[in-house]
């Protein structure tokens, strides 16, 4: 007989987190920013599914950034491309603090952020079949192997991030560490209804929209790799 007080496999997984909450204030900066633009551009859970013509003022292509860290790629994607609306979800508040203080340094106004777990945002704010792109960049690689089941790029997550694309949307996906690297590819070679940009098990190039970060450009002057993988929702 079950005993009906084991969870599920979805309450398994969700009880596993993929991110570990640090610890760490806002500087006055980005404590500035967050005070005086959270109200207009963040964006709350409770308030459940996004109107993204009520909250964007206009019909435009949809980008979702997963971990956008400190924010400063995603500032400079959606000022060279003013002609997309972003989304942006992170679960530290610092980062959140910096990316709006660098929204309004660069006077872009086409992003909107959630401070919260991603696979709830997921779950209970994005319709199916309304993004054009997810985009995760360097998430945790949980390098040891006792950890990897906190790795954020699994089979279970993936289909639902293709959930929420549009036929012909992008999920693409970068990383510095090549173990994780092969990970995500078998991963994606395996997902259902999804088809490599690139050849079959090859990963593609940097595609010219993704900054190289700080991080990124210390790593290649130490001779570490850099993977992108890019797969688009066939179905």
């Amino acid at each position: 007989m079950s005993d009906q007080n084991t969870p599920s496999d979805d309450k398994k997984r969700r009880s596993i987190r993929s991110f570990v909450l640090r610890t760490g204030r806002m500087t006055p900066g980005q404590q500035k920013a967050y005070d005086n633009h959270w109200p207009s551009k963040g964006l709350l859970l409770a308030d459940g599914m996004i109107d993204y013509a009520q909250v964007f003022g206009r019909q435009a292509p949809v980008v979702l950034e997963i971990g956008f860290g400190m924010g400063a790629s995603l500032v400079e994607m959606a000022k060279a491309a003013p002609e997309q609306d972003f989304i942006g979800v992170e679960v530290h508040v610092p980062g959140v603090g910096k990316l709006l203080h660098g929204m309004e340094e660069q006077g872009v106004d086409n992003i909107r952020v959630y401070c919260d777990d991603a696979v709830e945002v997921l779950k209970q704010c994005i319709a199916d079949n309304s993004l054009d792109r997810i985009q995760i960049y360097f998430p945790d690689p949980w390098h040891k192997k006792k950890h990897h089941k906190r790795r954020l790029i699994q089979a279970h997550f993936v289909q639902a991030l293709r959930s929420k694309l549009n036929v012909g949307g992008v999920l693409h996906l970068a990383t510095d560490w090549e173990h994780y690297a092969e990970h995500m590819m078998e991963v994606m070679a395996a997902a259902e209804g999804f088809s490599n940009q690139a050849d079959e098990y090859c990963f593609s190039d940097r595609p010219g929209y993704r900054p190289i970060t700080k991080f990124e450009k210390r790593g290649e002057r130490l001779g570490h790799g850099v993977w992108d993988l890019l797969f688009e929702k066939t179905a």
